[in-house]
């Protein structure tokens, strides 16, 4: 069994099923709820367990009641948690997430970890006890950078969740070995792909993809383009499927080369969006 470690972003998410968003001053009676944590790292942290491995997440709870929340669920799914705040008596984040029953499209409102920082001194040197990989959502950029720096001396390699550019993510990047980003990620002065894939390439990185929901994965390895097909499924909702994809790869490229993880990673993001919720594709995995 493979020890993944994942930092970043923790937070309660509520997530309802509709037949459409509401309008302005309109309610909406949703057909169906769910209740999980969420966000990036987390949401990746849970697909790493559910595909068999050991999972632990590092991030902001605290002691107050929604971060109970979070631990309950998390718990379920065996993901051992590091808190990096275990002091810390506000809220964690709550996103509110609607997700439009005939396209699976979703709508989310939430608060990031802007407001929950920690830094380099909440690491302990030991978080790094038996770990075979590491991915950073980049929520969490001095705590990531002293882990990366830890990482290096013990040769640990490290994911990149791009979702979205982030200051500081240049200070990380020398230490990662893959980023996986979206076609949201636009570091400073990229406006499209090729520009990115520049930049990532001039920071030492020679494994990039950009992932563009259901269109062909683009990819960059080691000096070679291509692309990745993706599965073209009837989606019931699109909810966490990046993070899913993120936590497959983790678990794929411990086993194979970067194109096969990235196929393989797509399958499995893919499935999850046959399912209403984060969770319910873990149920469904075929033995």
């Amino acid at each position: 069994m493979k020890t993944g470690l994942f930092l970043g972003l923790a937070t309660l998410d509520l997530i309802y099923l509709a037949s459409k968003p509401p309008g302005e001053n309109q309610k909406v009676v949703a057909v169906d709820s769910t209740i999980a944590a969420g966000g990036p790292a987390t949401n990746a942290a849970v697909a790493f367990s559910g595909l068999g491995n050991a999972a632990v997440l590092a991030g902001v709870f605290g002691t107050h009641a929604i971060a109970q929340l979070i631990r309950a669920d998390l718990a379920e799914y065996n993901v051992r948690i590091i808190d990096l705040q275990p002091g810390r008596s506000h809220s964690p984040p709550v996103s509110s997430i609607i997700v439009t029953q005939a396209t699976g499209d979703r709508a989310v409102i939430s608060v990031n970890a802007t407001k929950s920082q920690v830094d380099s001194q909440a690491i302990n040197q030991d978080i790094l006890t038996s770990v075979n990989i590491i991915l950073f959502d980049g929520h969490q950029i001095a705590a990531s950078q002293e882990i990366a720096q830890l990482a290096q001396s013990k040769n640990i390699p490290i994911v990149l969740d791009g979702g979205s550019w982030k200051p500081g993510l240049e200070k990380i990047l020398p230490f990662v070995e893959w980023v996986v980003c979206s076609d949201n990620f636009h570091p400073p002065d990229c406006d499209n792909s090729q520009q990115v894939f520049a930049y990532l390439s001039a920071a030492g990185i020679s494994n990039i993809a950009i992932t563009r929901g259901e269109k062909p994965i683009q990819y960059l390895c080691k000096g070679s383009f291509g692309s990745v097909e993706v599965p073209q499924i009837q989606a019931a909702d699109t909810l966490g499927a990046g993070d899913i994809f993120h936590g497959a790869f983790c678990h794929y490229i411990l086993q194979k080369n970067f194109t096969n993880a990235l196929s393989a990673a797509a399958k499995t993001a893919s499935d999850s969006c046959k399912y209403f919720g984060t969770r319910q594709w873990i149920k469904n995995l075929q033995p």
